[in-house]
């Protein structure tokens, strides 16, 4: 966490990073209990482009969770990170790749990646290029769903 924070230039109490989870039975291990609604949105929406907040459980890392006590939650619709996280038996951390281009939000080049970060990180993997839209982040509280993010999911589908 420390390490990702570095990278992106920020504090890690200050970050908003987000576990990528394989599947809903991951998620349940590092947030509080959910009501029966908002398992179905997640049942019908994941995996898929969004990140659900949540109120963080005990389970994770106060860096993670920080001063907010809620935790970000990912299922996304991408079979390399899913696979990883599969293999590892955990959650991963995740967080956007903000670019330094006026026109581009986030970088997806792999050959850019790897250029800028080759000698920062333990590996970068060449899956294609990515999407540049990023995903949509919804606030789970209460049963209520609040779009905090505008991105490339649409929640209404799933509501």
């Amino acid at each position: 966490i420390e390490k990702i924070a570095r990278l992106r230039g920020i504090k890690p109490e200050k970050a908003n990073f987000s576990f990528i989870c394989y599947d809903l039975s991951h998620i349940s291990d590092y947030i509080k209990p959910i009501d029966n609604t908002t398992f179905r949105v997640l049942k019908k929406a994941l995996p898929g482009p969004f990140t659900f907040i949540f109120d963080a459980s005990n389970k994770v890392p106060k860096l993670l969770s920080s001063q907010k006590k809620t935790v970000g939650i990912r299922v996304p619709d991408n079979h390399i990170a899913r696979c990883i996280v599969k293999e590892l038996g955990n959650p991963i951390v995740s967080t956007s790749i903000h670019d330094d281009d006026d026109i581009i939000e986030y970088s997806t080049d792999p050959e850019l990646i790897y250029e800028k970060y080759k000698d920062q990180v333990d590996l970068v993997i060449d899956g294609g290029y990515g999407d540049n839209v990023a995903s949509t982040v919804v606030s789970c509280f209460d049963g209520e769903f609040d779009i905090i993010r505008e991105g490339k999911g649409d929640l209404s589908e799933y509501l």
